[in-house]
């Protein structure tokens, strides 16, 4: 069994200054898990496969965990979250939607789309620090996540 910190987490986010945010708010709560940011859907994608690829050939991790924002350019959450679900490498890491809509349609078509967690980004730095600590608590502390590594052939 892997180390929990170990696993790597993906934030997708197209704003520079919430990326910022996040990346100063998971430090605030002490998560040591590392961290990479991408900036649209496409890059998303890609880097997934990329890390694929990787994974089948050296070893590598996928994220453990992917922070999802709906509103990116050229391939928007919704649609990368479709993408992900069909295939059977991917389908298994989980997802948190991280955004600023609070929209009923956007909750239920997130959850439909295989969502794990969708939740609306809080504005107060202090109140994303306890979120993002809680995510920590319950992704890496209380719950059992599968072993990202692909298995070969």
């Amino acid at each position: 069994m892997r180390c929990k910190t170990s696993i790597p987490i993906l934030v997708a986010d197209d704003d520079m200054d919430d990326c910022e945010m996040i990346k100063e708010a998971l430090q605030a709560s002490r998560l040591l898990n590392e961290v990479q940011f991408v900036h649209d859907g496409e890059e998303l994608l890609s880097f997934l496969h990329r890390q694929q690829k990787l994974s089948t050939q050296a070893n590598n991790l996928l994220p453990g965990l992917i922070l999802l924002d709906l509103n990116m350019p050229k391939m928007d959450g919704r649609e990368v979250l479709k993408e992900i679900r069909k295939s059977p490498e991917l389908q298994s890491i989980p997802i948190i939607v991280l955004t600023t809509s609070k929209a009923e349609e956007d909750i239920m078509r997130s959850y439909n789309l295989g969502a794990n967690s969708f939740i609306t980004k809080p504005i107060e730095f202090e109140t994303l620090v306890q979120v993002m600590r809680d995510l920590g608590r319950y992704w890496f502390e209380i719950v059992e996540l599968p072993d990202c590594k692909l298995s070969e052939g």
